[in-house]
């Protein structure tokens, strides 16, 4: 088994439950972990989950609808990921490092993992 991760990948994002958060957006933070097969020793990109590729999967997860919050996002970033790249598992974790709570916090997140 191989873990593929990708850390702090930041995308601005409409996402949440307050009229501010849709109307002015903010940036999300998400951790993935891929859990992948011995294929890429070959050391072949063919072999390999192309990370460049979950990326783009990310991005194009959260550019495509406002979703209200970051446990639906994170679980369709997940079921996107799992449906496109032979891994076995993927963790996505959201991050909300904007987030606006009293008492203050450095952030909020919401883990998602599935399996096939």
């Amino acid at each position: 088994m191989i873990l593929v991760e990708l850390h702090a990948l930041e995308l601005f994002g409409y996402h949440g439950v307050n009229p501010e958060e849709q109307r002015d957006g903010q940036t999300f933070v998400f951790d993935v972990t891929l859990e992948a097969g011995d294929e890429a020793l070959s050391d072949r990109i063919e072999d390999a989950v192309n990370y460049v590729e979950v990326a783009a999967c990310v991005r194009e997860v959260s550019d495509g609808r406002r979703f209200d919050l970051i446990e639906a996002l994170a679980a369709a970033v997940a079921d996107a990921i799992l449906a496109r790249f032979p891994v076995s598992a993927v963790t996505v974790r959201v991050r909300k490092p904007e987030v606006q709570l009293d008492p203050p916090v450095a952030w909020t997140a919401a883990t998602v993992e599935r399996r096939r």
